[in-house]
């Protein structure tokens, strides 16, 4: 009996290390897909995928990558010459391209490439570094040239999509999207200078979208995309645009005169968060530029060293404000060469300020 088992075992394992020895064989033969597959339908594409593929498609032949050579430039370790690139927007037929100062910053030589690949040679028309924006103007393109739908910035709501495109690591034509995470926050551009208003996004933005646009669900161009918040250099999803509203402004008086003046009292605020503990509305002023009208007229800013608030600016001829970006269009409503009244508030006390609205930026303060 205990042989007739052994008998039956030893068949057992044989069988199955035959299977064991056979099935690649058999799955290979049976089952190996040795022609194409069949394509299965995919029925249409969703709404939302229509929408940011239409998007892509009429916005994307606006966007352009910038270049930017100083003069005796560093030549790189394959021979080649190291350059400054960005992303740019053609804002007219004229061959206009907005972009971000920095971006063209130290620069002599310019040049553009178009989605058709040409690269062409450009000129600066101007820039305006407190706005971080600059024009170049292409030299004799033959390609068509495809200005980008402009927008608006002053109905924007927290939640709504947005898309951007530009050139991250010199990836060209990049489409990235996301939220309007936050709006009028305030964007330090230097010690003195600081852009209003700024749209935050979490679209993934990196090195290289720089002068690129922000653009809505219905395509418009709502902002040009000009910083990131990463500890990394890399996208971490806090993404900073100028608002349009701003470009707008901005742009065509560079294209007018070269540049563009930034009419302001000389302070650099504190961030609104600084206001909002300490239970004041208003316009926290962190530090006063010397030589300007606000050092002038005897505004002070935050003690670093006793750790006191200096003035909280709470109103301006009478109107409200509350955030910078409110502060800077009573300013600029006001205009440079007029007087503006201020409401100041230090140490718990009221009182009223004249100060002159002047061109507070780099060029004029000499900086």
């Amino acid at each position: 009996m205990t042989n007739r088992f052994l008998r039956i075992a030893i068949v057992c394992l044989i069988a199955l290390l035959a299977v064991w020895v056979v099935e690649p064989y058999v799955v290979d033969a049976w089952w190996a897909a040795r022609l194409p597959r069949t394509v299965t339908a995919r029925g249409s594409l969703s709404a939302a995928e229509r929408t940011t593929i239409d998007i892509f498609r009429v916005a994307s032949p606006s966007v352009v990558h910038v270049y930017a050579r100083a003069a005796g430039a560093v030549m790189g370790p394959n021979g080649e010459y190291v350059l400054q690139t960005g992303s740019g927007v053609i804002w007219d037929p004229a061959g206009d391209v907005v972009t971000n100062h920095h971006v063209i910053a130290g620069g002599t030589e310019f040049g553009v490439r178009l989605t058709s690949g040409e690269l062409v040679r450009a000129h600066l028309i101007g820039s305006a570094p407190a706005y971080d924006l600059a024009v170049l103007r292409l030299e004799r393109p033959r390609s068509p040239l495809h200005a980008l739908t402009i927008g608006t910035s002053h109905d924007l709501l927290v939640g709504q999509s947005v898309f951007a495109i530009g050139n991250p690591y010199g990836l060209d034509q990049t489409l990235t999207s996301g939220l309007i995470s936050a709006l009028h926050r305030h964007l330090p551009e230097s010690n003195e200078t600081e852009i209003a208003d700024v749209i935050q996004t979490d679209a993934p933005i990196n090195p290289g979208n720089s002068g690129g646009p922000l653009l809505d669900s219905a395509g418009r161009m709502i902002g040009l995309n000009t910083a990131i918040l990463s500890r990394s250099g890399a996208s971490a999803g806090i993404g900073f645009a100028i608002p349009v509203d701003t470009v707008n402004r901005v742009v065509p008086e560079i294209i007018r005169t070269g540049s563009a003046p930034a009419p302001g009292i000389g302070i650099v605020s504190a961030n609104p968060a600084l206001a909002a503990q300490i239970g004041v509305s208003g316009v926290v002023v962190l530090r006063v530029v010397p030589g300007t009208p606000a050092a002038q007229a005897g505004l002070q800013g935050v003690d670093t060293n006793a750790g006191t608030i200096g003035d909280i600016i709470t109103a301006v001829n009478g109107q409200p404000v509350a955030t910078v970006a409110q502060l800077s269009g009573r300013l600029d409503a006001v205009g440079i060469g007029n007087t503006a009244k201020l409401t100041v508030e230090r140490d718990g006390a009221a009182r009223t300020v004249e100060v002159h609205v002047a061109d507070v930026s780099p060029a004029a303060l000499g900086r």
